[in-house]
C-alpha cells in the first residue's frame, strides 16, 4: 500500500494527520510515514489535558479509536498515554498505537524537515496559545509552523506574540466577507476543498490570501485544483 501520486506542480502537498491514509491518523507511526515521502508539511491537531499537558488527537473524546472513550481535555496525560488505539486494520495491540505528545510530533517534523501544520483544536486561553508557542519554540521549530484553526481568535492570538506568523483561517464554507476579513488581519486560508472553484482561487489571490485546503482525496478534483493555482493541498493520500 502506498500513496497515490499526482502532479501536483507548483502547490505544496501536506499530509493529513500524517499519511492517515496508510496509517493510524495522528500517530508517530503516520507522521514517520509522511517524513519519509515528498510532503511539504505534515498536519495535525492540537489539545491540552487536564494536567496541562500538549497532546495531538483529532476528536475531542477518544472513543472512535480505542475502547475506552475518555474526553481528551478532561483526562490526565499519563491515563490518555495509557490508552491502545485500535490501527487500522482493527489491531488493538499495536505498540506504537498510542497518543503522542506535540514535542513528539514536531521532533519528528524537525527530524524529516517537514512544515509543522498545526490545527489549534478548540477554542484556547491566550496563556495556553503562548505555553504552546514556547514549547515549539524550545524545540527551536516554531519557524517551520504554519497554525490552522476554526476559531479565529485563536489566530489572532498568534498575531499578537508574533506579528508575521503565518497562519490560516480554517472553514467549512466560501463567504465573500473572507475576502475582507481575512486581508484585514493579514490572515491565510484553508477551505474545504469542494468549496473551491477556478475564479475563488483567483478572488482569493487577487487579495493576496494564499490558499490551504481541506482534505482532498479525489485525484481528479486534486488536479483541478493544482490547475487553478491553490498554495497548498491537504489530503490523506494523494502525494
Amino acid at each position: 500500500m502506498n500513496s497515490i501520486k499526482i502532479q501536483s506542480g507548483a502547490t505544496k502537498m501536506v499530509a493529513h494527520r500524517g499519511l492517515s491514509g496508510i496509517e493510524l491518523e495522528n500517530t508517530n507511526a503516520s507522521f514517520i510515514a509522511a517524513g519519509n515521502r515528498s510532503y511539504y508539511g505534515i498536519e495535525t491537531d492540537v489539545h491540552k489535558t487536564s494536567d496541562g499537558k500538549f497532546v495531538v488527537f483529532h476528536d475531542d473524546n477518544t472513543g472512535r479509536l480505542c475502547d475506552t472513550n475518555l474526553s481528551v481535555e478532561g483526562t490526565p496525560f499519563e491515563t490518555l498515554r495509557g490508552l491502545t488505539l485500535t490501527d487500522r486494520e482493527g489491531h488493538k495491540d499495536r505498540a506504537d498505537a498510542v497518543i503522542p505528545t506535540l514535542r513528539e510530533y514536531i521532533r519528528t517534523c524537525k527530524r524529516y524537515e517537514k512544515i509543522a501544520v498545526l490545527e489549534l483544536k478548540n477554542a484556547f486561553e491566550k496563556e495556553e496559545i503562548r505555553a504552546i508557542c514556547d514549547e515549539i519554540t524550545e524545540e527551536d521549530y516554531l519557524a517551520n509552523v504554519i497554525f490552522i484553526s476554526f476559531s479565529f481568535e485563536n489566530l489572532v492570538f498568534i498575531r499578537e506574540f508574533y506579528p508575521a506568523h503565518p497562519v490560516q483561517f480554517l472553514t467549512e464554507k466560501y463567504d465573500e466577507e473572507l475576502l475582507i476579513r481575512l486581508p484585514a488581519h493579514g490572515f491565510d486560508i484553508d477551505i474545504e476543498y469542494t468549496e473551491l472553484t477556478e475564479e475563488r482561487v483567483k478572488a482569493f489571490h487577487e487579495k493576496g490570501i494564499s490558499i490551504n485546503c481541506w482534505t482532498c482525496d479525489d485525484k481528479a478534483f486534486a488536479q483541478d485544483l493544482v490547475k487553478w493555482g491553490v498554495d497548498m493541498l491537504t489530503t490523506n493520500i494523494l502525494e
